[in-house]
């Protein structure tokens, strides 16, 4: 059977409108506080630690087991700061890392195959850069946003700090 041009874009249209009425009756069906708050479940805390690394580079400890403990706090950092944002923002950061967790807009967006987990730091450094420098301005965004949750977060941790030498900030003076 052959199917023209006509009948293949009303089978397309047809599908974009199942596709959105779909994804309206499931935000429909999601109790309204609990879609409101942002979680960091499995694939979007696999995410973090595939892009953490990456972005904070030589200042992660080395050592394997170090390594592991910076990243679980770096991640839990993460999750406090957004947290923190505003009730409205928490779903669209949220939302960047649903996207960022399916595989194929994963795949797409990004570039990266197979899972966060089994993510080569190239291809995430590539990716990342990408994002940077896009031409679109919500991928630009994208980035941004998760450059500044990640870095704004690990060195908001006082423990952090000896590392870069900051010695704090100034002790006020008692009079």
């Amino acid at each position: 059977m052959l199917i023209s041009r006509r009948s293949w874009l009303k089978i397309g249209v047809a599908g974009a409108c199942a596709l959105a009425a779909g994804g309206a009756v499931y935000r429909l069906a999601q109790a309204p506080a609990a879609a409101s708050r942002f979680a960091l479940d499995g694939e979007a805390l696999a995410v973090l630690y595939a892009i953490i690394p990456v972005m904070l580079g030589p200042v992660l400890p080395a050592p394997p087991a170090a390594r592991a403990t910076a990243l679980t706090a770096a991640s839990g950092r993460v999750r406090d700061a957004v947290l923190s944002l505003p009730l409205a923002t928490q779903p669209q950061v949220q939302d960047l890392f649903g996207l960022l967790a399916l595989g194929p807009a994963r795949r797409l967006l990004t570039g990266v195959r197979g899972g966060w987990a089994q993510a080569d730091p190239a291809q995430v450094a590539a990716f990342l850069q990408s994002w940077r420098t896009h031409r679109l301005q919500t991928l630009q965004t994208a980035y941004h946003a998760l450059h500044d949750l990640i870095i704004g977060a690990w060195y908001a941790d006082p423990s952090t700090w000896e590392a870069i030498g900051y010695p704090g900030p100034p002790k006020a003076l008692l009079a």
